[in-house]
């Protein structure tokens, strides 16, 4: 089983060898793949050092699956050349998210229409991963009519630069310039580029996404995107109007029994899900679970992951785990 990792060196390819590691893929041989600026450095996987090659190398390897996190344009050009030989290719970026041919997973809700003909899968947004799973009873047995949703996204979305940027600010330091605006002690409600029909590709995402992912295109999505300085996760404020109605008690058994969600609800102790204990969890954490009373069948909660982890590099892993148990290489 050779796994190879476009991107390797990036923020979310990083978490990918650790994700691989920790979650124990039968692994033959790891291949770290990245720009040619990084050909010959070095990444540390499961206790051992592995030289980084170039991307036109890694196809010659034939590996048997390779997870790409090198953005749209590297996806376009590089990952039918894998596919070409045999390669299953994840997909992080959104160069084949609404591409119809193209099935667009979070293994716990839609694995199962995979095949062994799916040569190209893709990974969902990460804020539209999160909010997918811990809906995902909700929508079984309810059925979704409307979502309202207001974002607060980790500059870690915006890959390393940003990063910088948010760490320089708050040293004095304005080297890094990836927002418009400042992003300490500040936040905007800009992510993606903004449409013609006033929101933005990021706010679009969570809709488009959504009715694909519940292949359901009939639920109604307003998104607002908002940047916050936190490195830690992405947070979600949803607002969920069900077809039918519900039982606030059965709700929360329903959310509770959803595979990898946690709820963290007991807001009088203050225990409610935050970036910061999320930070480098592969869970999503769902909190501040409560009927909405200005409209019937009405539900609010609270929804927080770490964006490089379930929103990214742990939902590819778990992609890849999941066509390796079911034999579909």
């Amino acid at each position: 089983m050779k796994i190879a990792i476009v991107g390797c060196t990036g923020l979310v390819g990083s978490e990918i060898l650790k994700v691989l590691s920790e979650l124990k893929l039968p692994i033959t041989k790891l291949i770290p793949v990245a720009s040619s600026k990084s050909i010959g450095k070095e990444v540390i996987f499961n206790n051992s050092t592995l030289e980084v090659i170039g991307i036109q190398d890694a196809i010659k390897l034939k590996p048997n699956i390779a997870i790409f996190s090198a953005g749209g344009e590297i996806s376009k050009k590089w990952a039918n050349k894998f596919t070409e030989f045999g390669t299953t290719v994840i997909d992080n970026s959104s160069a084949w998210r609404m591409k119809k041919e193209i099935p667009l997973i979070v293994p716990e809700i839609n694995g199962g229409i995979l095949t062994r003909n799916d040569k190209i899968i893709s990974n969902p947004n990460c804020s539209t991963i999160q909010l997918v799973l811990a809906l995902k009873n909700i929508h079984k047995h309810y059925g979704i009519k409307r979502l309202v949703i207001s974002t607060y996204q980790s500059v870690t979305g915006t890959g390393s630069d940003a990063v910088k940027q948010l760490k320089g600010e708050r040293e004095g330091i304005d080297h890094f310039i990836t927002y418009p605006h400042k992003i300490d002690l500040n936040c905007f409600p800009h992510g993606g580029d903004f449409l013609e029909n006033g929101y933005t590709s990021e706010e679009m995402k969570l809709l488009n996404e959504t009715r694909k992912i519940f292949n359901d295109e009939e639920i109604q999505v307003s998104a607002t995107v908002v940047r916050v300085p936190v490195i830690g996760g992405h947070s979600e404020a949803v607002n969920i109007e069900t077809k039918k109605s519900f039982s606030l008690t059965d709700v929360i058994e329903l959310i509770h029994c959803t595979e990898g969600v946690v709820i963290q609800d007991d807001p009088k102790n203050n225990i409610y899900p935050m970036p910061i204990t999320a930070h480098e969890k592969n869970e999503v954490f769902v909190g501040r679970i409560r009927r909405d009373n200005s409209i019937e069948n009405g539900l609010d909660m609270w929804v927080v992951a770490d964006n490089l982890r379930k929103g990214a590099a742990t939902n590819a892993v778990q992609i890849a785990s999941y066509i390796i148990e079911n034999k579909l290489i």
